[in-house]
């Protein structure tokens, strides 16, 4: 297989503030049953967040779609560099913000021009000739769709190193009106950054190889997952439709196929999954349709029990715990699999 583009470190970063989801039940006061079932039935036991700040009353605060968006902006400019510091140390003792030749910035709970990209740039010191990219509003498959771009970079650039950050304010995005549309979202998402280097030509930082990307997308379902406008709110309100589950779990096989096409690689050779975090019922499709077993997705499953859905950047916080837990071989193969709005599965494969 071709190593010509390796993993080379990865780091994450989460708010100072975390809550349990019985404790965001008692914040706002939410008494109604059926809500409280869906925030208590989730698998989900904390999560970073940064609540609207509290009133004279107690209570807190409705904020605007404007104190939102300088929400996204503070946090994640703040969780982003500490992610990309993190992911530096990882990948090389002596790597510093100054040997990013490209940098990749995703994104999907705000919007800012200039984007991330260029403010990290400035707050990291980064060279003024750095490379870079936006990926704005793709959702939770995101960064593994984004990732292929710089695996594409760093192949083009033997020895620079590329670097990518996921950056998720979710507690940017939401409303809170009392529904179920609004309540299924506010039970599962958390903030979080992560952040993976990637280099071509480098033996001294070698980690898995990049060997092929893929992605299928279920035009039908384009529908299922989005963000849009709420005129009664007046801001941005994320939507998932009841049936995500099923129609990720059912097209999973297809997409695996896709990935493994050509490359000579069985499925019974695949020993890592690296599988989205994107809720109890859509890791529980995915595996009944793959044949995983819960070791196999036991990284994925950690990591919505510790932090919720982490939209983007999660997979790279699953890719974090494996690569601490030091259980894979040289020969061994993984998948790294997203799912988010088209409805999209994105696939790599990947090999040590």
């Amino acid at each position: 297989m071709n190593r010509a583009s390796q993993i080379a470190g990865v780091g994450t970063a989460v708010p100072a503030t975390s809550y349990t989801q019985q404790q965001i039940l008692d914040e706002f006061a939410i008494t109604d049953e059926r809500i409280r079932s869906i925030f208590m039935n989730s698998a989900i036991e904390h999560r970073g967040l940064t609540l609207p700040p509290r009133l004279p009353d107690g209570t807190r605060q409705v904020e605007t779609q404007g104190e939102l968006l300088q929400k996204h902006v503070t946090n994640g400019l703040a969780m982003g560099r500490r992610a990309i510091e993190a992911c530096l140390a990882n990948a090389n003792a002596n790597a510093t913000p100054a040997d990013i030749g490209y940098l990749c910035c995703v994104t999907s709970t705000g919007f800012v021009t200039p984007g991330f990209s260029a403010l990290l740039i400035k707050h990291l010191g980064l060279d003024q000739h750095c490379a870079r990219l936006d990926v704005v509003g793709m959702g939770c498959n995101a960064g593994l769709n984004a990732l292929g771009a710089v695996s594409g970079w760093a192949t083009a650039h033997p020895g620079e190193l590329a670097v990518m950050a996921c950056i998720e304010t979710c507690s940017a995005a939401y409303v809170f009106d009392g529904t179920m549309r609004s309540s299924v979202v506010n039970s599962l998402f958390g903030d979080g950054a992560s952040a993976v280097a990637v280099i071509a030509g480098d033996d001294r930082r070698a980690g898995p190889a990049l060997v092929k990307f893929s992605s299928f997308i279920i035009p039908e379902a384009i529908e299922a997952m989005r963000y849009d406008w709420d005129d009664d709110q007046g801001k941005f309100s994320f939507y998932l439709d009841p049936e995500v589950p099923y129609v990720v779990g059912a097209h999973a096989e297809r997409a695996l196929e896709r990935l493994l096409a050509e490359t000579g690689v069985p499925r019974s050779d695949i020993s890592q999954w690296i599988v989205h975090s994107g809720g109890k019922k859509v890791i529980d499709a995915v595996r009944a349709n793959l044949g995983l077993s819960r070791r196999d997705v036991r990284h994925t499953t950690g990591v919505l029990r510790d932090h919720g859905n982490l939209s983007s950047g999660s997979f790279l916080f699953s890719y974090e715990r494996l690569q601490a837990d030091h259980c894979v071989g040289n020969g061994d193969y993984g998948v790294l699999m997203t799912m988010g709005p088209g409805s999209t599965i994105e696939m790599a494969l990947i090999s040590w």
